[in-house]
């Protein structure tokens, strides 16, 4: 339509087609920083007293550049924060770090051992080390180094691991108080976590015991259950004989079967090395036990089991008695080789799964067996110390480590014939998540949360269940896993033995390790002290500044709190005590993992504190694989890191990618699907140039009332309004792949395939000001403003780039779309009516395209305009379609479309008139005005004002 002499409407934009993202943004940035963005959001919204809508932002560790996984939670958060904002709501986000923590105490001690990579990427910490040691005429190597230093150094490091993320996450177009996030270094905020303890503890719930604990040898420290991931790992799987001491009480449990030479309690363990500390062999009450003649003596084993442990040791037996396990309690054995006798108890938690129904029972070295050892009050006795090694006193295995203790052991069992099968065996093991190492379970002197302590009637587990059914999960799920994680977990280890971290600012009695009966008092000392100096107030504090002569008695303890307690605790030391903020937070939003870390501490600390979850709603997201569904990792070479997209692509690219992937579930990245996410970027991008240009000559003081808007253009509002309810209910939903479905549907079905089609001729040849084009331009006008919003929580910087395009026309609008809130779709009076009745045209239009279609691909027809159509229908599409008039040929993109009464009938033929060297039109009129004999009779009117200035939709 452009190429011909006589001119048409073809205007430009300053909106270019090529968006140049990775150019392009980090001016968009500088705006937003230079206009003050985020301060103006607050204003406008506290000068509408709008309502509040948190979402806390659960921090991530300072600690190494930001990845693909940031990428997705940080925009993930700043889509609904923006939608919110769009929506009416006043969003704050106060975004934060989580700063202590042994990764980064790590890190620094690698440092300070001259690790050449740890060195190389912090050359101002080594600085710092090398001048303090030479300082204070230190070795060069020198590792003794005060821990008030080695603190010093973790709070600067942490510093500058914020700046780089933040660098990053500001870089991805998130919105927010950068000038002041939280972070759990900070002086405020450390001692809000210590009042977080305190109540905590003044609630009844902290508790301190020698109860086992996961435990890493290289951290040196215990873990928390999120500090725990489960690979595969072969141990050796040993059944043990335990060799019965009371055989007249054997006897008697089986109904006074004669017991003639030895019998045997037959254990099966993955474990070898915790045989040191057995002090029970366990069988559960219900199960039924068999006493078995073998070559090897009488072998005590569960009935389900026995068959299958009988063919591990080789051996053929005979069943001389049976008896359930809650006759066996009490029976003595002899530890296979210590000069110990331990009983045969009974517990629950014994199964029938594998092993021989019979489980060695170390209280210092499982939860399980804790528990049952409490109940029959058998000692909780360690032998192995913080370094993974038997400590001195400990008979045959004194200064091994427990993995050099395994073979030892079974030697020892080989040796004494207690050994009855030794199989290697691959199984699920716990191991810490920063070391990649197995882990231990040991008993050790620490603090707790209570989960079974009944505090006023109630237990904290059941105060957590409830809070449970009173949140809402999205997706659903999240519910059952939340659930069975609050239901089988055990008392919350809160305390660690590390330097960097929040201390436990308690003093405990030196002789019977109480606290101090002031606790709550000396905390709230103790915690205005560290907001004013940080935490080193505890470490530099002399206990008789505070307790006078009780201090002769009473010890600061030396423990630091557990990350996930501060990090759990932030909803009071950021939702409580920031002003534009609120507790409790509407949601919390995460990667799945957080069912067992952030979700599950916060709501801990909120029940224990407060009695309910700090939040309303819970947000789980999946993990980011490649497009075979592995996950991405360095050795495999398949990541791809959220700084190349942007630095290549755009942050808008990742953005888009991101809010297209269903979060629910894992989340597939590859350079094949970013190039399909620039592709669907790209027709958008086209939908909103086609748009801009449109509207560059428009002026929105002179846009038409609705009521005298061509029908299509009001059908068109009928249809915009509806796009823009369904996709605000899916932002309200977090359902923002298929909000992103919409705006595709909506940008290439309904404007580019519809209506856009059929308003380019009006676009294009009418005058410019003639109204039939301005009812299409005033249409545009509100699509335009629509669309630009409904993008910006998702291509914030396309949508801030269009904004400005706008307000170049209109300088009322808001200064930044961000500011904005969903535009205000002009109410149609007839819209269902509108509504149905474009729904059987269009239903009629398909099929007119269809064979028309048909008809080209024969040799009939060339473009669709040289077409005319003969229309027959009845009842309400025969009305529909006369409704439109002139209008119908436009609609159908044909040159002539006559409607008569009858069956449904559809009839294409070429027209045979000649064809408008403007509009291309096939019509009669061609030749009419003999200076201009190439156009129609409406292109001259349209070009030199004589004839129909104002002749169709």
């Amino acid at each position: 339509m452009a190429d011909n002499k006589y001119p048409v409407n073809l205007l430009d934009t300053p909106f270019p087609m090529r968006g140049d993202l990775a150019k392009r943004e980090p001016g968009f940035l500088k705006q937003w920083q230079d206009m003050q963005l985020y301060r103006k959001l607050r204003e406008r919204a506290k000068a509408q007293n709008r309502p509040l809508f948190i979402l806390h932002d659960g921090p991530p560790y300072a600690n190494g550049e930001i990845h693909l996984g940031h990428a997705v939670n940080k925009i993930l958060k700043d889509i609904i924060v923006k939608s919110k904002s769009l929506a009416g709501f006043d969003a704050p986000y106060v975004p934060g770090w989580d700063c202590h923590g042994l990764p980064i105490e790590h890190q620094i001690e690698k440092i300070c051992k001259g690790d050449a990579k740890a060195v190389k990427a912090n050359p101002e910490t080594h600085a710092r080390i090398v001048a303090y040691r030479k300082e204070h005429g230190l070795d060069a190597k020198s590792l003794e180094l005060p821990p008030s230093f080695i603190r010093e150094l973790c709070r600067d490091y942490a510093a500058r691991q914020v700046d780089i993320q933040r660098r990053d996450f500001i870089r991805l177009g998130i919105i927010g108080d950068w000038e002041n996030p939280y972070r759990t270094m900070d002086f405020k905020t450390e001692a809000d976590i210590v009042r977080t303890l305190g109540r905590i503890n003044a609630n009844g719930y902290v508790t301190r015991g020698q109860k086992p604990v996961h435990w890493c040898v290289d951290c040196g420290s215990a873990l928390a259950e999120a500090e725990v991931e489960y690979e595969d790992k072969v141990s050796p799987a040993i059944d043990v004989a335990f060799r019965v001491a009371d055989t007249d009480a054997l006897s008697r449990a089986f109904g006074g079967t004669a017991i003639a030479g030895d019998a045997h309690a037959v254990i099966w363990t993955t474990t070898p090395w915790t045989l040191p500390a057995n002090q029970a062999v366990t069988v559960h009450p219900e199960l039924t036990y068999d006493l078995i003649d073998t070559p090897k003596g009488l072998l005590l084993l569960a009935s389900d089991l026995a068959e299958g442990a009988l063919k591990r040791y080789e051996l053929e037996g005979m069943i001389v008695a049976q008896a359930k396990g809650a006759a066996l309690e009490g029976v003595l054995l002899q530890h296979p080789f210590y000069e110990r006798k331990v009983p045969l108890i009974l517990g629950e938690h014994v199964t029938t799964e594998a092993g021989t129904g019979l489980v060695h029972t170390a209280p210092a070295h499982g939860l399980d067996d804790y528990i049952v050892g409490l109940k029959y009050h058998l000692p909780t006795d360690n032998p192995v110390g913080d370094d993974g090694r038997f400590i001195s006193t400990t008979p045959l295995f004194a200064g091994k480590s427990v993995w050099e203790a395994n073979p030892l052991v079974l030697e020892t069992l080989q040796g004494s014939g207690a050994l009855l099968a030794n199989k290697k065996l691959e199984h699920s093991y716990p191991h810490c998540w920063r070391h990649k190492t197995p882990i231990i379970f040991r008993a050790t002197a620490q603090w707790f949360i209570a989960m079974e302590k009944d505090v006023a009637g109630d237990t904290l587990r059941g105060v957590a269940n409830r809070a449970v059914e009173a949140t809402e999960f999205f997706p659903a799920w999240g519910r059952a896993r939340l659930e069975s994680m609050i239901g089988n977990r055990p008392d919350w280890c809160i305390s660690r033995q590390r330097n960097w971290g929040v201390p436990m600012t308690f003093f405990a009695h030196k002789e019977t390790g109480a606290l101090h009966p002031r606790s709550d008092e000396l905390l709230e000392q103790v915690a205005q002290r560290i907001e004013q100096e940080g935490i080193e107030a505890w470490f530099k504090l002399d206990a008789a500044e505070l307790l006078g002569d009780d201090a002769a008695h009473y010890a600061k303890l030396k423990d630091t709190l557990d990350v996930w307690f501060d990090s759990g605790s932030t909803h009071y030391a950021v939702l409580r005590q920031r002003p534009e903020l609120r507790w409790p937070a509407d949601l919390y939003l995460e990667g799945s993992d957080q069912h067992r870390g952030w979700f599950q501490s916060s709501l801990l600390i909120g029940c224990a504190t407060e009695g309910r979850a700090p939040y309303d709603q819970l947000l789980t997201h999946g993990f980011t694989v490649d497009e075979h569904g592995r996950k991405m990792s360095k050795s495999l070479g398949n990541g791809i890191e959220p700084q190349e997209i942007f630095n290549t692509l755009g942050a808008d690219i990742l953005r888009l990618w991101i809010a297209s992937a269903d979060y629910s579930g894992e989340m597939s990245l590859s350079q094949e699907i970013l190039k399909r996410t620039t592709d669907a970027y790209r027709r958008v991008r086209n939908t909103l140039r086609f748009l801009l240009a449109n509207l560059s000559d428009f002026d929105p003081a002179r846009a038409l009332p609705v009521h005298e808007l061509l029908t299509l253009d009001r059908y068109a509002l009928v249809e915009l309004d509806a796009f823009q309810q369904r996709v605000t209910a899916l932002y309200g939903r977090y359902e923002f792949h298929s909000a992103v479905q919409e705006l595709h549907a909506y940008c290439s079905e309904e404007l580019g395939s519809f209506y856009l089609d059929v308003i380019k001729d009006r676009l294009y040849t009418m005058g410019a000001d003639a109204e039939g084009r301005r009812s299409a331009q005033t249409t545009l006008w509100h699509i335009t403003q629509t669309l630009v919003r409904l993008l910006a929580p998702i291509l914030s910087f396309t949508a801030h780039e269009a904004w400005e395009v706008l307000r170049g026309l209109d300088g009322s609008l808001e200064e930044n779309v961000q500011l904005a809130t969903w535009h205000a779709v002009p109410a149609v009076g007839d819209a269902a009516a509108l509504a149905a009745s474009f729904a059987l045209v269009r239903e009629v239009r398909a099929n007119v395209q269809k064979e028309i279609e048909v008809q080209r691909a024969d040799g009939k027809l060339g473009s669709s305009l040289q077409a005319e159509v003969a229309l027959h229908a009845s009842g309400d599409t025969l009305h529909a379609l006369r409704a439109l008039g002139d209008e119908l040929k436009f609609v159908l993109i044909t040159s002539r479309a006559t409607v008569a009464e009858g069956d449904d009938q559809i009839a294409v033929t070429p027209s045979e008139a000649a064809k408008c060297e403007r509009c291309w039109h096939y019509t009669s009129s061609v030749g009419s005005h003999a200076d201009h004999p190439g156009l129609c009779a409406r292109c001259h009117g349209n070009l030199f004002g004589n004839a129909e200035v104002r002749a169709h939709a």
